[in-house]
C-alpha cells in the first residue's frame, strides 16, 4: 500500500469515527496479504475488529460509569463459599442456551 493511500484511508477512517482502523491500517493490509486475503475477507476483518474495539469501550465506559469497584466474570467467582451451588450449572446458565430452547428457568433458595 502506497503512503498516499494509507494516509488517505487514514484521514477517511477518522472523519467516519473508525479511530481503530486509522491506527492500525498497515497492521490489516500486512495481515491481508500475508494470507492473500480476498476483498471481502479483508472488509469483514476490518469492521468486525472496529466493532469488537467499539463493543469493548461501550463495555469499559458503562463499567466506568456504574462506578463498580470492579469487573468480576464467573471464571473468578470462588465457588468453594458457597458449597451448594454447583458449578457446572452455573456455566451451563451463563450460556443461556436455555433462552435459546425457549425454556424457563427458575432461581430458588436463599441469597
Amino acid at each position: 500500500m502506497s503512503e498516499l493511500t494509507g494516509n488517505r484511508i487514514r484521514t477517511t477512517a477518522g472523519k467516519l469515527g473508525l479511530p481503530h482502523l486509522a491506527e492500525t491500517i498497515n497492521e490489516f493490509t500486512r495481515r491481508a496479504d500475508e494470507v492473500k486475503m480476498g476483498y471481502l475477507d479483508f472488509l469483514d476483518l476490518v469492521l468486525s475488529e472496529e466493532l469488537a474495539v467499539r463493543d469493548d469501550r461501550r463495555f469499559r465506559q458503562g463499567l466506568r460509569l456504574s462506578r463498580l469497584p470492579h469487573h468480576k466474570t464467573l471464571d473468578e467467582y470462588d465457588f468453594s463459599f458457597q458449597p451448594d451451588l454447583d458449578p457446572r450449572k452455573v456455566k451451563d446458565l451463563a450460556t443461556l442456551s436455555f433462552v435459546e430452547a425457549k425454556a424457563n428457568a427458575a432461581l430458588l433458595g436463599p441469597p
